[in-house]
């Protein structure tokens, strides 16, 4: 079962959890995700399954959108909805245009401190766990990219709005600096990612769907097409004996790929059959593999 889904992650999972439920509904162990979302957020989910997972490094810096809501008048210790209020609530005497202001200093390149209930580990364990056991959380600022941030609406309570960030940006830490600078506190209330990279609600499925989708055998429906992936990197359609030296990891010759790094090898029309990098001049090697060996001619798998 190889291949590359979306799934529109619902709110109260985590991305784990997800992982694990669609594990057995594909009945491939070989699962994982394209990054994280926290259990209170909804929406893009890319997971990879079977062989497919070898392209998760392709994927490590993807560009993130969120749509979503921020509270004001109160922090949370984990800065979200899900988390303890940290004072109470004080009204917001502000119009969006204020508001506007406010965030405009977050975009483009800043230091944001993570949250203490996040993945960021701290010699070598997990801040959220460390968090949840009440021991002290000595987490160091990073530094992000945050490409567009604008506030929607506000009614006096939330604002809604609408991001596009680099990977490894906490929305939540936006929400709660916001609070900071206002001076009454803030929390994310709500958070819907709508594009991960290439991908995007539009190719997501529920989890509902995926199972539906197995139990009538229409498995490959619900993959994202091969020729989808890594659009930033040029693809090649191999013949026969290019196809058979890439399956046992050998160079091969791609005359047309002079100037690429990398290269998406492709075996007819929908199988991506590996990732080839650039030794020298049009001589490429196939480091990640899709396929596996040819079978003999006349053998069958038992």
């Amino acid at each position: 079962m190889d291949g590359v889904l979306v799934i529109d992650k619902p709110a109260g999972l985590t991305s784990h959890d997800v992982v694990n439920r669609v594990r057995r509904i594909l009945h491939e162990r070989s699962v994982g995700h394209l990054g994280t979302l926290d259990p209170l957020a909804t929406g893009v989910l890319p997971l990879v399954a079977g062989r497919m997972t070898r392209l998760a490094q392709f994927y490590t810096a993807s560009e993130k959108t969120y749509e979503g809501a921020i509270r004001f008048g109160f922090a949370t210790d984990t800065y979200d909805a899900e988390g303890e209020p940290l004072a109470t609530p004080k009204v917001l005497n502000a119009t969006l245009e204020e508001l506007k202001e406010i965030a405009r200093r977050f975009k483009g390149y800043i230091r944001q401190m993570p949250p203490p209930f996040s993945a960021k580990k701290i010699h070598g364990v997990p801040a959220y766990k460390l968090a949840r056991k009440k021991r002290e959380v000595e987490l160091q600022p990073v530094d992000v990219e945050i490409k567009e941030f604008e506030l929607l609406d506000w009614d006096g309570e939330q604002a809604r709005f609408r991001a596009r960030v680099a990977s490894g940006t906490y929305m939540r830490s936006v929400a709660h600096d916001m609070g900071q600078l206002l001076g009454c506190g803030a929390h994310l209330a709500s958070l819907r990612r709508t594009e991960v990279g290439e991908f995007g609600l539009s190719d997501a499925q529920t989890l509902e769907n995926l199972e539906t989708a197995c139990q009538q055998g229409r498995t490959e429906e619900i993959f994202i097409h091969p020729r989808k992936l890594l659009p930033q990197m040029p693809s090649v359609t191999a013949n026969e004996e290019t196809v058979a030296r890439i399956r046992v990891g050998r160079a091969v010759n791609l005359p047309e790929m002079s100037r690429a790094r990398q290269v998406k090898v492709f075996q007819g029309q929908s199988d991506l059959i590996a990732i080839a990098t650039r030794v020298a001049g049009t001589l490429f090697h196939p480091g990640i593999v899709l396929v596996g060996e040819a079978q003999p001619t006349g053998s069958r798998a038992g």
